[in-house]
């Protein structure tokens, strides 16, 4: 007999399956929770569970889980963790400490069919979408190690590997575990999606009326520039990204995060600030400025500090809210997708 991936199941196709094998349904609850609350990666770790059962779990279904193979830490902290699927294939996921607490970033697919030329996941090419499972399961190892270094998790932000929108039922199945009350009970206030701009998956976001934070990598408001440095915009121009993020802010009523990298001549210019904030009148945004975390072969380098400093001026100006984020992670591969890059 052919085992299954247990959770693959919902609760209630869960208690079917055992019913249908004589067990009785409210194993079904003492798994879910061992699953999804606890994120154990063994039937033998379900210690409420008899002996006989938990080998019962073992003859007819699969927990698999992703392996952790890769780990490298930064002297700020910073930790990037590669992680080997059962098919062999690696994705990244990083702790991001701050003072108190940590931030998680997760990937969502193994490469990226979006190319974008700044990004170093873009040259691996896409291999597949990950599964809700896989999800989970990086955000589960970084809450353990954040723990283990007194950082509980506060935050987790899709902005790893992969364009989330493009695998999108399979990473709001694993939002809605990671969210739910049988889960990990995470806020979803305190989950970020971020999408390089597919507008059908902005609008269908607002559509299912979600309660997690949208950010848009926007990284230009200049058609011309946004064409060279990520080529979905020559699919989703600048008009129908805004159209969809008016959609998706009339519906839901958030205000999204523009993240914008600031790359040296490319878009770093005071024209370009005041094109961004020609674009931002459009809607209630705030603006994350990103400094640049340097790639091998990417012919981009992170902008000087005066040029920097002169783009925000000039969006504060504007009475637009602007936080910058610095650069961690900068001795090691932090930069996303350099690790799966280094080892494929």
């Amino acid at each position: 007999m052919e085992k299954t991936n247990i959770r693959a199941y919902t609760l209630q196709e869960l208690a079917n399956v055992l019913v249908q094998h004589g067990e009785k349904a409210f194993r079904a609850k003492q798994i879910w929770q061992w699953l999804w609350q606890k994120g154990v990666t063994r039937f033998e770790d379900m210690t409420n569970l008899s002996k006989d059962f938990r080998e019962f779990l073992n003859n007819h279904f699969i927990l698999q889980t992703a392996t952790l193979t890769h780990k490298q830490e930064s002297s700020d902290g910073t930790t990037k963790l590669g992680f080997t699927l059962p098919d062999g294939n690696l994705i990244e996921t990083v702790l991001i400490p701050s003072k108190d607490k940590s931030t998680v970033c997760v990937s969502s697919q193994v490469g990226c069919k979006l190319k974008c030329s700044f990004c170093a996941t873009g040259g691996l090419g896409f291999t597949r979408n990950l599964l809700p499972e896989e999800i989970f399961d990086q955000v589960v190892a970084v809450k353990r190690l954040g723990e283990e270094r007194g950082l509980p998790l506060s935050n987790i932000v899709l902005m790893g590997m992969g364009e989330p929108l493009l695998n999108y039922e399979n990473v709001l199945a694993a939002i809605e575990r990671i969210t739910a009350e049988d889960g990990l009970g995470m806020s979803p206030y305190r989950l970020t999606l971020s999408t390089s701009g597919i507008v059908e998956g902005i609008k269908r976001l607002a559509d299912d009326d979600v309660r997690f934070n949208l950010a848009i990598s926007l990284h230009s408001a200049v058609n011309t520039t946004r064409d060279k440095i990520m080529p979905i915009n020559k699919a989703y121009p600048l008009t129908k990204l805004a159209e969809a993020i008016r959609y998706f802010v009339d519906k839901t009523g958030t205000r999204p995060t523009f993240e914008y990298l600031l790359l040296k001549g490319v878009n770093d210019s005071l024209d370009d600030a005041k094109a961004l904030a020609l674009f931002c009148r459009q809607f209630p945004v705030k603006i994350n400025i990103i400094e640049y975390n340097e790639v091998d072969n990417a012919p981009y380098r992170h902008s000087p500090d005066a040029s920097r400093d002169q783009f925000v001026r000039y969006l504060e100006s504007k009475n637009i809210v602007v936080n910058v984020r610095r650069s961690k992670g900068k001795d090691i591969d932090a930069a996303c997708g350099q690790l799966a890059n280094k080892n494929s």
